[in-house]
């Protein structure tokens, strides 16, 4: 997961492991700072609650994107790759082969097959433009190695006030629509691969709109996953 600082990449992953769970979960740490919260690369696993063994999917948490600071277009570059450790900790020296814990021989599994931008709806038009070259720069690494991607709109709440409390309006609202709008002029992105959701962050418990929304992007951006692995399959035969 990608985007600009306090879009909501750690919300959605313990949005998503609080459906899973069925109860309100924080394992991922969240803030409103100006500056990223997220300094660790982490790639989280969501566990099964009857069995407590982890499902098969990973849901990689990286600090926010900005101008003229780390993860850079190379540091993302070996992110894509797979050569960057779980809990890797992003700082001003750049990702390096020689560095410790570098991932020099990565296989499948340590490689990104699904890429999503996560952006909050009601800061769109804040994004400098400066951020937005960075962010279509990476696009055209992805599509060198044909990774799929999908984008992630959070906090509609703050989008508009029809949405406050129940979103099972979403598709109907006018201002999500225009943001959908928005980013996918800004980023070339199918209005359809773009999904407006609200995370879990001051609920107490959880309810059926808002998990939907989450579930729905969780289903898109697996079964793009697949179709990556299935292409990557077909290269071999």
């Amino acid at each position: 997961m990608l985007g600009p600082v306090g879009a909501g990449k750690s919300s959605y992953f313990n949005t998503i492991n609080s459906i899973f769970q069925d109860r309100i979960t924080q394992q991922g740490i969240v803030g409103s700072n100006a500056f990223s919260i997220t300094k660790v690369y982490r790639q989280y696993q969501v566990r099964s609650q009857t069995t407590g063994n982890p499902l098969n999917f990973r849901l990689c948490d990286t600090c926010g994107i900005e101008v003229d600071k780390r993860p850079d277009l190379a540091d993302l570059n070996y992110l894509l790759e797979g050569n960057v450790p779980d809990r890797y900790t992003f700082n001003t020296e750049a990702i390096h082969p020689d560095m410790q814990g570098f991932i020099a021989e990565p296989t499948r599994e340590d490689k990104v097959h699904c890429v999503v931008y996560v952006f909050a709806a009601s800061s769109i038009k804040t994004i400098d433009e400066n951020t937005w070259g960075k962010l279509n720069e990476l696009q055209l690494r992805m599509n060198d190695r044909a990774i799929p991607r999908l984008i992630i709109l959070t906090k509609i709440d703050e989008l508009s006030e029809t949405l406050v409390g129940d979103v099972s309006t979403v598709y109907r609202n006018k201002d999500v629509q225009n943001a959908v709008q928005c980013i996918s002029e800004k980023l070339r992105v199918s209005p359809g691969n773009i999904f407006p959701i609200k995370n879990y962050e001051s609920e107490i418990m959880l309810n059926d709109s808002t998990s939907c929304l989450a579930l729905q992007a969780l289903d898109r951006m697996l079964g793009y996953a697949n179709d990556y692995l299935t292409n990557q399959h077909d290269l071999m035969q």
